[in-house]
């Protein structure tokens, strides 16, 4: 299953909006809200999906009925450029646990890179719905690393993937290796560069919300 935030006008096309503008990405703590805005956004549409159980309020005048979820996810996220989404889910699963995960790209001489993972800190998570976030999917190949590795040690009983800005080939990519997950997506780009960067994107994502790393 495939959601895209675009596909109907709402206040995230105008987060998406300045999280991509030049001249607003100057403003770091406005670009990392927005990043948290999408989560909070994307957050909120995936609780739809869960299960809920009824359950009863003593309020000062009367017992009110309310349906509260069933139990919690877990948050996942692939730092560091995942850290402000990863708050929005937060946010709004506050009680959840917490996942992370680093992978990054190892560039070759040649220009060509492999996809490498540091480590993984990891609750436990079998029978759990767990929420993976990353603002950015272009090739694809981080994550499908990443929730293979997870698939492999843990019975999951839902997978969820939330991005901001995904490549159509990207998405493409989720689904065939990730044929059983849930895809939640902020808007998606049909352009990679040689270098399996998105366009028109945004840029790097970690650098505009932390400041640039020293390679």
């Amino acid at each position: 299953m495939l959601t895209v935030l675009t596909d109907i006008p709402s206040i995230a096309n105008q987060f998406l909006m300045e999280l991509r503008s030049k001249s607003i990405q100057k403003d770091r703590m406005r670009f990392r809200r927005n990043l948290e805005r999408i989560g909070e956004i994307l957050a909120v549409e995936i609780s739809k999906t869960l299960e809920y159980v009824e359950e009863d309020v003593e309020t000062s005048l009367g017992i009110s009925h309310s349906y509260v979820l069933a139990e919690q996810p877990v948050i996942g996220t692939i730092i560091r450029s995942g850290l402000p989404m990863h708050q929005g889910m937060l946010n709004i699963f506050d009680g959840a646990d917490s996942a992370f995960i680093a992978a990054y790209r190892k560039i070759k001489k040649s220009g060509a890179f492999e996809i490498r993972r540091d480590y993984m800190s990891l609750p436990n998570l079998d029978n759990k719905t767990l929420i993976i976030c990353d603002p950015l999917v272009a090739t694809g190949e981080s994550m499908v690393l990443a929730c293979k590795e997870i698939l492999a040690l843990y019975d999951i009983k839902e997978l969820h993937i939330a991005i901001a800005i995904a490549s159509e080939e990207g998405l493409s990519h989720l689904r065939a290796y990730l044929p059983k997950a849930y895809l939640w997506v902020g808007d998606v780009d049909a352009e990679l560069t040689s270098k399996s960067f998105i366009v028109p994107g945004l840029g790097d994502v970690g650098d505009l919300s932390f400041g640039e790393k020293n390679e």
